[in-house]
């Protein structure tokens, strides 16, 4: 009895270092992911005050931050990241929505992955820069327009990603469905979208970069008010601190919705943490 008291103390024991290990482990990397941004700033300070780097093109991070703050006070920038969040979550579905869909068809019917495998393959490589032009002349200066040239960007990575999710999955999933006689609306919602969760998240995540890249182009271009066009206008009056405060803006809204995407993958498929 003694011998088993010791055992389960030892257990414990083992348990709840391995656990204070863990911690450690994510505390120090959460010091390390503040700490690497502060100090290219803080380097970046330092190499303008010393005449390193010309302030004229690369304005001091403090310079930066007094002319955001005027911005917000202004409400320039508030404006330019509503319209552009617009944009960016309209467009972003209207690809994301059609890529699951089509993907998750392709990945379960061979046959519908015959036909339009020649289309992907030959339609995925065009740049969507290079047929803005077509859409803008298509659907005219519009909202809707930049929403499509993201949604255009966005179709494609979701869809192949969903398609490679459902073509890895283990066939006796499958067969297992076809046993109990599954629906067709039971192989897409309890088999093929379940065991393609995985790849259809890093479509997911890698298709709301792609929209961030696009919205600033599409911005550029027939708009008047967003964080492209201001990148664009601040070019153009040779505002350097304003064009690096819509820099900023964008690599924040990129860490933003990664880390959200990132949550909502932990909450949906939690086996994938193991």
């Amino acid at each position: 009895m003694v011998t088993i008291d010791k055992k389960i103390i030892n257990f414990a024991i083992e348990n709840a270092n391995e656990n204070n290990k863990i911690l450690t482990v994510k505390l120090r990397n959460r010091i390390l992911t503040v700490l690497s941004p502060l100090g290219i700033i803080l380097t970046w300070e330092i190499l303008v005050r010393i005449g390193v780097l010309d302030k004229i093109f690369f304005p001091a991070p403090t310079k930066i931050l007094v002319t955001m703050f005027e911005m917000i006070k202004s409400g320039i920038l508030l404006t330019d990241l509503r319209i552009s969040l617009y944009r960016i979550l309209g467009g972003f579905f209207l690809g994301a929505i059609p890529g699951l869909i089509i993907g998750l068809t392709m990945g379960l019917f061979p046959i519908v992955k015959i036909i339009l495998d020649p289309i992907i393959n030959a339609t995925y490589p065009i740049p969507k820069l290079a047929i803005m032009p077509l859409i803008m002349i298509l659907l005219g200066l519009t909202e809707f327009e930049k929403m499509v040239i993201i949604a255009l960007g966005v179709v494609f990575l979701v869809l192949l990603n969903t398609v490679a999710g459902v073509i890895n999955l283990d066939k006796i999933y499958l067969d297992v469905a076809k046993n109990y006689g599954a629906s067709k609306k039971d192989y897409y919602l309890t088999v093929a979208l379940p065991g393609a969760l995985p790849m259809i998240f890093t479509g997911l995540k890698l298709g709301m970069g792609m929209a961030l890249l696009l919205i600033v182009a599409s911005e550029m271009n027939g708009a008047s008010e967003g964080i492209g066009y201001r990148i664009w206008a601040s070019y153009s009056i040779f505002n350097i601190p304003e064009m690096f405060v819509c820099f900023i803006v964008m690599s924040l809204l990129g860490y933003i919705f990664t880390a959200l995407l990132d949550k909502i993958e932990r909450i949906i498929i939690p086996w994938k943490q193991n």
